[in-house]
C-alpha cells in the first residue's frame, strides 16, 4: 500500500512539473514569434465569439434563479429592497468568473483538447518539429494569451446579464421597484470586486487553457489508450481537471483576497 501511495505521488509531482515546464515554454516561445497577432486573434474568436451564447444564456438563466430565490428569503425578513446588494456580489465576486470558466471549458477547453490530440495522432505536430517550426509557439502560446482576455471579458458579460436577470425575477416579475434594486446594484458594487472577478477569471482561464492544451499536446504519452481513444480519454481528463481546478482556484483566491472585519 505504501509503495503504490509512494508511486502514485512521484507519478503526480513529476507530471506538475512537466506541465508547469510546458506553461512556461509557451509563454517563452510567443516572444519573438511571427505572425502571433493574427493567431491570437484567431483564438480569441474560437474562445470568446463562439462561446459568448452559451455565457449569456447560462448568465441570464443564474441572474433569472437568483432574483427569484433571493427575493423570497429577502421578503421573510423584510429586506427586498436588498435584492440588488444580493445579486451583485454574488455574481461578480463569485458566480460569473467561476461558471463563465466552467462553460468555456466545457466548449472551447475540450475543443483544444481535442484539436490537438488529433493532430497528434495524425503526425502533423511531428511534422512541425520536424520541420523546426516551434510547437508551442504556433499552437500553445495563442491559445494562452487570448484566455488572458477572453475569460475576463466572458466574466463581465457574464455579471451583466445576471444582473438583468435579477432585474426581470424582482421588479418586471415580483414586485420591487426597478429603483430600488438598481439603486442596491450600484451602492453595493465597488472597484475591488471587479478586480476580484477579474484576478478570478485570468487565473481560471490560464490554468484551464494550460491544462487542456497539455493533456491534448500530451495525448499520445497514454498508457492504457492509443489513437481515438486515446484522445477522447485525454478530452474528458482535461475538462474533468479544468473543472477542479477551477474550483480549487476560486477558494485559494477568496481565502487570499476576503477582507475580515
Amino acid at each position: 500500500m505504501s509503495r503504490f501511495l509512494g508511486q502514485h505521488t512521484l507519478s503526480v509531482v513529476h507530471e506538475l512539473g512537466d506541465f508547469t515546464l510546458f506553461t512556461a515554454r509557451s509563454f517563452t516561445a510567443a516572444v519573438g514569434s511571427r505572425k502571433l497577432g493574427r493567431r491570437v486573434i484567431r483564438a480569441i474568436y474560437e474562445q470568446g465569439v463562439r462561446c459568448l451564447p452559451v455565457i449569456l444564456i447560462v448568465g441570464l438563466f443564474t441572474g433569472l434563479v437568483l432574483g427569484l430565490q433571493g427575493y423570497y428569503v429577502l421578503n421573510r425578513f423584510g429586506s427586498e429592497g436588498l435584492l440588488g446588494t444580493l445579486v451583485s456580489l454574488t455574481l461578480v465576486r463569485e458566480l460569473a468568473p467561476v461558471l463563465a470558466a466552467l462553460m468555456l471549458v466545457g466548449q472551447a477547453g475540450s475543443a483544444l483538447a481535442a484539436e490537438l490530440g488529433i493532430q497528434r495522432n495524425s503526425e502533423q505536430i511531428a511534422a512541425l518539429e520536424t520541420m523546426g517550426a516551434s510547437t508551442h509557439a504556433y499552437l500553445v502560446s495563442p491559445r494562452l494569451i487570448a484566455a488572458l482576455i477572453v475569460f475576463p471579458v466572458h466574466a463581465a458579460v457574464f455579471s451583466l446579464v445576471g444582473l438583468f436577470g435579477g432585474y426581470l425575477s424582482g421588479s418586471v416579475l415580483l414586485n420591487l421597484q426597478p429603483g430600488v434594486y438598481w439603486s442596491a446594484v450600484h451602492n453595493a458594487v465597488g472597484p475591488q470586486d471587479v478586480r476580484e472577478c477579474f484576478t478570478k477569471a485570468a487565473v481560471f482561464g490560464l490554468l484551464t487553457i494550460a491544462i487542456c492544451a497539455y493533456n491534448g499536446f500530451n495525448a499520445h504519452l497514454r498508457r492504457n489508450s492509443t489513437g481515438a481513444r486515446a484522445v477522447s480519454a485525454s478530452t474528458t481528463r482535461a475538462v474533468v481537471l479544468s473543472s477542479i481546478t477551477v474550483l480549487a482556484a476560486d477558494y485559494l483566491i477568496t481565502s487570499l483576497l476576503v477582507k475580515t472585519p
